[in-house]
């Protein structure tokens, strides 16, 4: 990441003109550790989908879903909300969340929504208030490992899904407008035109 693209007066004072966080853990293996691998995600994403201009059919919507879902997980915020979500799961698994028994946890009752604002607030982020709608179809249908997750979790990964699926839709979209602007220009004006 370059701090230098940062507007200067929105830097805090002595930043580095550069961060190497090649160090960094990445999320997607602290996912696959929870049984959360890209391909148990992709199905679950697949499960919902609708052929949509710029992604009319699966492989093609695979394909955008794994850039839209690697593209979201290249963002340190979200994966520092994601990896909040999986900790608040072990600790209600535990027991150990303030004003919440594991009972409660366990049962995952519905007047606790703070699992819901989790969820939503991934989708959100990822993708704006078209993500808020697509976190609620996979939170409302569960597909795939969604119906096997806990409380939070769920509504984690139904948001990580959510985003990635609703970006999916829409940068889909722009991309087969590019295509086929490609397409036009590749064809020659005697082949592409009615004039005679």
């Amino acid at each position: 990441m370059k701090l230098s693209a940062i507007k200067k007066e929105k830097k805090k004072k002595n930043q580095p003109k550069e961060v190497k966080d090649t160090a960094a853990r990445s999320i997607m293996s602290v996912l696959e550790e929870a049984g959360l691998s890209e391909k148990v995600l992709v199905s679950a994403a697949m499960e919902l989908y609708v052929p949509h201009p710029g992604v009319e059919n699966v492989d093609i919507a695979k394909r955008v879903f794994k850039r839209e879902l690697r593209h979201a997980l290249s963002d340190p915020n979200l994966c520092i909300l994601l990896y909040a979500g999986l900790l608040l799961e072990k600790a209600g698994e535990k027991g150990e969340l303030p004003g919440m028994s594991k009972e409660i946890f366990n049962k995952d009752l519905t007047f606790l929504i703070v699992d819901e604002v989790i969820g939503m607030s991934i989708a959100k982020y990822i993708s704006g208030d078209k993500g808020i709608f697509e976190y609620v179809r996979f939170d409302k249908l569960k597909p795939g490992i969604l119906s096997k997750l806990g409380p939070f979790m769920d509504d984690v990964i139904a948001g990580l899904i959510g985003g990635a699926s609703a970006n999916m839709y829409s940068r889909g979209k722009n991309d087969a407008g590019k295509a086929k602007n490609k397409e036009r220009k590749a064809i020659p004006k005697s082949e592409g035109s009615f004039a005679g």
